[in-house]
């Protein structure tokens, strides 16, 4: 039973990979069996270690839940990314260290006010501003 108005969706994920699955293609199968797009945003992997990737994945919600519902039954645990960047402005010094490892500009400096925005629908919650942060004005609410 396909989804009748061919909806594409977008989900961030966090993928486990254990040491023996390391070597799979996962985005190249996700790609050519489910016609799922995955946008690596961060990647720990090394051969005989355990992986760890956090990707956008994106394709018709039916082929997405396929595609997750595989990966699960290759023992890759599948942790979908429910929460938000928090920032927080009583303790942000708006040195823009943040902008500089934002993959989609969701951070940015105003060039009028040399004060940090933020554009929350662009953000894609790959976390790697909270490591950047000085004064830990960053963190998740999760």
């Amino acid at each position: 039973m396909g989804n009748p108005l061919n909806t594409t969706v977008k989900k961030r994920v966090t993928l486990t990979f254990p040491k023996r699955v390391v070597q799979m293609p996962v985005t190249y199968r996700l790609a050519r069996d489910f016609n799922v797009a995955a946008n690596i945003i961060r990647a720990q992997v090394a051969p005989n270690q355990i992986g760890k990737l956090v990707v956008e994945l994106s394709g018709d919600i039916d082929e997405l839940d396929a595609a997750i519902e595989w990966m699960r039954s290759q023992n890759i645990t599948v942790s979908l990314a429910l929460g938000e960047i928090i920032i927080d402005e009583d303790v942000c010094v708006h040195c823009g260290l943040c902008t500089g490892v934002c993959p989609t500009e969701a951070l940015k400096i105003d060039p009028q006010t040399d004060k940090l925005t933020f554009t929350r629908s662009r953000c894609i919650v790959c976390e790697q501003c909270i490591p950047t942060c000085p004064v830990e004005a960053i963190s998740t609410n999760l």
